[in-house]
């Protein structure tokens, strides 16, 4: 074969023939040269960029099934590089459509691809050497002096060369006269520089423990988040406390304020869950909950551990916000008891719904015949209300009571003496409003006796639940004959009590068999009671008929 032909073998295979084929796949085509020359002349003086658009242009023609590139290809070259040519040619009018449609490139035919005879195609050498040449010259002289020679000087020799490039590119258009212009002095059409004082600033590298004190907080919000959560739901499904649920909201939403403060959401950009080493760490305890009592004790530590942490490790990004996020865990501690106390308090009560305020005073046959009457007609807790009596005759009452309430099994409360209610080894203390703090009567009984709070209004109530109260006397609902009150919280007090602290709790005041009905209806399931009692002719009777109504009411 001749020295100024080169030969191109196309050639259909099938992936079969070759050693490791598969039938199941179409015939491809191979490109096989001849012998190895370069079809292009040297590329010396011209851009990176410049011999960029060449490979291209060949790649296309390749593609195109053709042996060399023409017009089209080089033109179609130019534009997808995006360089300082395109830029000339989008200023001229061109559009990728209007290039599409002006210059199109033919695709190889589906049945080309199928056939299975080699194919020889052929092109004469020295025209395609002087075509190349001759743009790569015409690209060298309009260039002039320049060291590097960009594509806008391809785009400028393309034009110069090829005669019909011009009337073409108008059909479609574009401004041939602008575009040669142009490109032959690129200046004429260069986009005016922009004007910009730039000042360059050392960056600061991002250290690795700043990285790390966001993984940690980032990790350690989430687990406070969710174990609020928890939390929430079983203060809201478990205890059906309005109340509680609320300050968990709110204690929610004051963390949410406060993270801000570490980066919020940009946190999680430290995040690298994949590879974090305590994801495979996992306990016995971890894998089973026997109550939702042990639910409740899992969360309410995860929730104190993960607020700990966002506070000392946010000490190094906001020391204002981790202050907060530590008062945040305290708040949580009281809340925390509430929560615990409410369902403790709950499963202690949860059969208690008759209470007596025993006074030897209002006992029609004296002190001891009415409790134990009482007793045998079914109530539940017995208090011993005496408020005259010197301090050995109360021991002694409170020592004959605790021995009957024992054979009984029923609750024994002392009102107001946490000291004596110690001493006779009573379940609890019952105090009022002008008694000592729950927190002081606390340290004299201990954790394990049970402390009830008198209320007259809601606030009361809902202090009285943060402050670990175990049970609330909530009245006076109706006029008493053993206790006068200027004003009374009546049926209302008793329905917003109802509405929102889920803590046991006794309505108390003025309750007879005739309006426990009304007490009932407004949400009461516990009522207090003395006179209804001790100051009945039967005291055995009037007891059980009270606690069948309690029981019986709809």
């Amino acid at each position: 074969m001749g020295q100024d032909r080169v030969v191109w073998y196309v050639a259909a295979i099938h992936r079969a023939s070759l050693p490791d084929g598969d039938n199941d796949n179409p015939p491809f085509l191979l490109r096989l040269p001849h012998r190895n020359c370069s079809l292009m002349a040297r590329f010396d003086g011209f851009s990176e960029g410049a011999r960029r658009v060449l490979d291209a242009a060949d790649r296309l023609a390749h593609d195109d099934n053709r042996s060399t590139w023409d017009s089209r290809h080089l033109l179609h070259a130019l534009w997808t590089d995006e360089s300082r040519a395109a830029e000339l040619m989008r200023q001229a009018g061109l559009t990728q459509s209007a290039l599409n449609t002006g210059f199109p490139l033919a695709s190889i035919a589906p049945d080309r691809r199928r056939e299975t005879n080699i194919v020889e195609s052929t092109v004469d050498y020295d025209e395609l050497l002087r075509r190349q040449q001759s743009l790569l010259g015409a690209s060298r002289r309009i260039a002039a002096d320049r060291e590097d020679i960009g594509t806008e000087f391809l785009l400028a020799g393309l034009l110069a060369v090829d005669a019909d490039l011009a009337s073409r590119l108008a059909q479609i258009g574009v401004d041939a006269n602008r575009l040669a212009s142009a490109s032959a002095d690129p200046s004429l059409d260069a986009a005016e520089p922009i004007d910009v004082q730039i000042e360059l600033r050392s960056a600061a590298v991002v250290a690795t423990d700043e990285m790390d004190t966001s993984r940690v907080l980032d990790a350690a919000a989430n687990r406070a988040r969710e174990g609020l959560r928890v939390v929430e739901d079983f203060v809201r499904f478990v205890l059906d406390d309005a109340g509680l649920s609320e300050r968990l909201k709110t204690l929610r939403h004051r963390l949410r304020v406060e993270l801000e403060s570490y980066g919020g959401a940009d946190l999680m950009l430290a995040r690298d869950t994949q590879h974090d080493v305590g994801t495979q760490i996992q306990t016995a305890t971890e894998s089973r909950r026997e109550s939702p009592r042990s639910v409740l004790l899992a969360n309410t530590r995860r929730v104190q551990e993960a607020l700990r942490t966002l506070e000392e490790f946010g000490k190094r990004i906001e020391p204002t916000a981790a202050a907060a996020i530590g008062q945040l865990r305290y708040d949580f501690y009281t809340i925390e008891r509430a929560v615990y106390g409410s369902w403790r308090s709950r499963e202690r009560l949860q059969d208690a719904h008759l209470y007596l305020l025993a006074t030897d005073g209002m006992c029609a046959r004296g002190l001891g015949p009415a409790v134990k009457a009482a007793l045998a007609g079914g109530v539940d807790v017995v208090q011993l209300r005496e408020k005259n009596l010197t301090d050995r005759r109360l021991i002694e009452l409170a020592r004959m009571l605790r021995d009957w309430t024992l054979a009984a099994d029923v609750l024994l409360i002392i009102n107001d003496r946490p000291d004596i209610a110690a001493l006779v080894n009573a379940d609890g203390v019952h105090l009022g409003q002008d008694d000592m703090p729950v927190r002081e009567a606390r340290r004299i009984v201990g954790g394990e006796k049970l402390i009830g709070v008198s209320t007259h209004h809601l606030d009361q109530a809902r202090q009285a639940v943060l402050d670990g109260a175990d049970y609330l006397g909530v009245g006076p609902t109706f006029p008493s004959v053993t206790k006068s009150f200027s004003e009374f919280a009546g049926l209302d007090y008793i329905r917003a009590v109802a509405d929102e602290v889920s803590l046991p709790w006794f309505a108390i005041g003025g309750i007879s068999l005739e309006n426990a009905r009304q007490v009932h209806e407004a949400g009461g399931r516990r009522i207090a009671v003395s006179s209804a009692i001790c100051s009945a002719d039967d005291p055995e009777a009037a007891a059980r008929q009270l606690r069948a109504a309690v029981a019986s009411a709809p």
